[in-house]
């Protein structure tokens, strides 16, 4: 079963192609996390928050990076980091074509 973990919090930027630019690199490297299928970067200039949504294949690879990655936001001096894990109804999203497969 396939797990989506959903994370944000606040940040002063930057956004939109400034924030693509300075972060490639950290995009590449997440393709490189275990369990982790996909990521969708999510962002909102106006209420300056950031955030993804993640695929993982596991719980436990969902639950490892989250660790990971909230010990590196708080590195970076984030300290309300919003997150949850779901488990994924693969039947019901194939029928709406959410990206359930790599």
């Amino acid at each position: 079963m396939a797990y989506v973990l959903q994370v944000d919090f606040k940040m002063n930027g930057p956004f939109g192609d400034e924030m693509a630019e300075a972060l490639t690199d950290l995009a590449k490297s997440i393709n490189e996390e275990d369990g982790v299928m996909w990521k969708i970067w999510t962002e909102n200039p106006e209420m300056k928050e950031v955030g993804g949504i993640y695929m993982f294949e596991t719980r436990e690879t969902a639950e490892k990076y989250l660790g990971m990655h909230s010990k590196r936001l708080t590195g970076f001096g984030v300290t309300d980091i919003n997150a949850k894990i779901f488990a994924v109804n693969s039947k019901l999203t194939e029928v709406t074509k959410g990206p359930i497969n790599n």
